[in-house]
């Protein structure tokens, strides 16, 4: 049997596209990978080692699958790569800075139109809504919530109280266990340093202000809140920002101990005197313990000084002036 001119011409290109097709994966899997294997070994290369012997293998089958037309697109990607893709990009003027990043999320405006706080919950007795409150919390941020966590264990609503209890209970051993913690690092600490005494005035400040414990026991944890406070002082008093005084001068306030209070709010005063919370403390100090000389004279040393006043403060200034 005869062959035609045209036939012979498709016979010739189906053996040179096979030719072309084991070639290329020849060079490739005997001298491309390893010669980008050792590039990538010795640092000199940046490029991660993506085409393989399989990734060859691949393209020459495709080739002897598609003749002409697969050769020529692999031919065709490889020269568009050489000329346009292969140069690196100038990022001289690209600044990445975590800080300047912003996640924007979309609200689930559903979630929010059905949510309402614990405390409304409670007091319309709406089961629905107080279970539905709990699970908002407990899936998100629980640290500064557990006032809101401490009020659904007087829930009508068993479920509610139940989940409430637990939660409260983890979160509170949990507390006495890194406050023990942080005590037995403090005793350990050389005199020079004052990381433990730091973290624990924040960490202890942070729920104690929520006062979910038991009188007794908020009693016994500002002392030694107050006691880890007044090391840090011996040791290191410019470690003491102003919150940290704030939050000391507060928590003894709360527990009804006067006297210390006083103490650290005249501490206060005298190491950070234009700061507002060297003012707000001794007036709600003076107010409560109804010295009405001391809060006056406070209050007019507050107006005539230059500190920066927020709305709550302003508001009490209006209401004594």
């Amino acid at each position: 049997m005869t062959l035609t001119r045209e036939e012979h011409i498709f016979v010739l290109v189906l053996l040179i596209n096979l030719a072309v097709a084991v070639l290329y994966f020849l060079c490739g899997a005997l001298f491309v990978v390893p010669w980008k294997a050792r590039k990538r070994e010795e640092g000199e290369g940046q490029e991660l080692l993506t085409d393989n012997r399989r990734t060859y293998l691949i393209r020459a089958i495709i080739m002897i699958l598609c003749p002409v037309v697969g050769p020529v697109f692999f031919f065709m990607v490889h020269l568009l790569y050489l000329t346009i893709f292969r140069f690196g990009v100038n990022l001289e003027d690209v600044v990445f800075e975590k800080d300047r990043v912003e996640t924007q999320v979309k609200a689930n405006e559903e979630q929010e139109r059905n949510v309402i706080p614990v405390e409304e919950a409670i007091a319309v007795n709406d089961k629905k809504s107080m279970r539905m409150a709990m699970m908002n919390i407990i899936r998100g941020e629980m640290e500064g919530a557990l006032s809101s966590i401490a009020l659904a264990l007087d829930a009508e609503d068993s479920e509610t109280a139940h989940y409430a209890a637990s939660v409260l209970s983890d979160k509170l051993n949990e507390f006495r266990m890194n406050v023990r913690k942080l005590q037995e690092k403090i005793q350990e600490e050389p005199d020079d340093q004052t990381e433990y005494e730091e973290e624990i005035i924040d960490y202890m400040d942070n729920l104690l202000k929520q006062r979910i414990f038991t009188a007794l026991e908020q009693n016994g944890f500002v002392q030694v809140m107050a006691a880890a406070a007044e090391q840090l002082y011996t040791k290191d008093a410019s470690r003491l920002t102003g919150a940290r005084y704030e939050g000391v001068c507060m928590r003894l306030l709360e527990i009804e101990n006067f006297e210390d209070a006083e103490k650290w709010c005249i501490r206060l005063a005298e190491q950070y005197p234009d700061e507002l919370c060297s003012y707000t403390c001794r007036l709600k100090l003076y107010f409560t313990i109804r010295n009405r000389e001391a809060f006056f004279q406070t209050l007019n040393a507050l107006k005539k000084s230059d500190v920066l006043i927020d709305n709550e403060t302003l508001e009490m200034i209006r209401v004594f002036s």
